[in-house]
């Protein structure tokens, strides 16, 4: 299991992938006008899905990335696998099903973007001999609430962990919990606690540890993911930046954020900044910061997906190197 001393570096071993994102790939139609109640009458489509997009963002970056998921065959189907192969990765571990693909609507947005979901492909996710192979083959896996809310995507989402820990591979869960992808009646927020016990990295947003837990305080909320065995949490606060604790060291960042042009797609922007840094052998703590600077790059453009420059590039381009020496 891997140590998260925040100025410490993580000892990944040889292997032919650096991350695996295993859940939605779906398609975003995002409003062209900013409008907080979905009135507007035009929406432009986007390559979208929280660990697609990390996986895209974090090849533009520098490092070598596969992406599990499913979609309909369709042509929106089509559109995702099609960006994918242009970004020069592997669709092996995406499985084309007889459903629908999966589509969210979303508003343009500079503060909090508010979803509409139209749920098909994503859930039908199977586990099969390619996606084992990836698994054994990667080191980092990361997943979202998405692919736990539903079966069958839900089982074989366990069996992706339990492969994982046995293999060795670094958890990264996204507890972004929402009820309206939930199945009816059912208590998802115990079972995505249950979740976070099984992950090394978590990165809650407020408004996820709120539906989780209630209101309270951010240095709290951080207890809470910790005390249910998360190694290291990432609590972002929007504007106000973002508070991290591995349990004995809590430290905070503050947004690097001058312009914001659209939201969607904030979160995902620092999960493949601060992987890709990981995986290049920066420390903890310095891939922290260059994951808040893809984000705040990410910030500047509309839609999850960006024309984001190598690593180093932003790294020199938000003035880290000098922060560090």
């Amino acid at each position: 299991m891997a140590h998260f001393g925040l100025d410490e570096r993580i000892m990944l071993p040889n292997r032919r992938n650096d991350i695996l994102t295993v859940g939605e790939l779906l398609v975003d139609m995002i409003s062209t006008d900013y409008d907080a109640d979905h009135e507007s009458f035009q929406y432009q489509k986007f390559f979208g899905g929280s660990p697609s997009n990390i996986a895209l963002n974090a090849r533009k970056l520098g490092v070598r990335t596969l992406v599990a998921a499913s979609v309909g065959e369709d042509g929106f189907g089509k559109f995702l696998i099609d960006r994918l192969r242009n970004a020069g990765i592997g669709t092996d571990c995406v499985q084309a099903v007889d459903v629908s693909t999966s589509l969210v609507v979303v508003n343009k947005s500079q503060s909090t973007p508010i979803p509409i979901f139209y749920r098909g492909a994503d859930y039908h996710l199977g586990y099969n001999a390619q996606l084992e192979e990836a698994l054994f083959n990667s080191n980092i896996v990361h997943f979202s609430c998405w692919p736990i809310s539903k079966v069958p995507a839900r089982h074989t989402i366990e069996r992706v962990v339990e492969s994982a820990k046995k293999h060795g591979a670094i958890i990264g869960f996204d507890p972004n919990y929402h009820p309206m992808i939930w199945q009816r009646g059912e208590d998802g927020v115990a079972y995505v606690k249950s979740m976070i016990a099984k992950a090394d990295i978590v990165k809650p947003s407020e408004d996820d540890a709120e539906r989780l837990f209630g209101q309270d305080t951010p240095a709290r909320q951080i207890e809470k993911f910790l005390k249910l065995g998360a190694k290291l949490v990432i609590l972002t606060l929007g504007k106000d930046g973002a508070i991290v604790s591995n349990g004995k060291e809590t430290i905070s960042f503050g947004t690097r954020a001058t312009e914001v042009v659209d939201t969607t797609g904030a979160g995902d922007a620092f999960w493949s900044g601060f992987y890709a840094a990981v995986v290049k052998g920066y420390t903890i703590r310095e891939s922290l910061s260059l994951g808040f600077a893809v984000s705040a790059y990410k910030l500047r453009f509309t839609g999850a997906i960006v024309d984001l420059p190598e690593l180093e590039a932003i790294k020199d381009m938000y003035g880290l190197q000098e922060e560090w020496i």
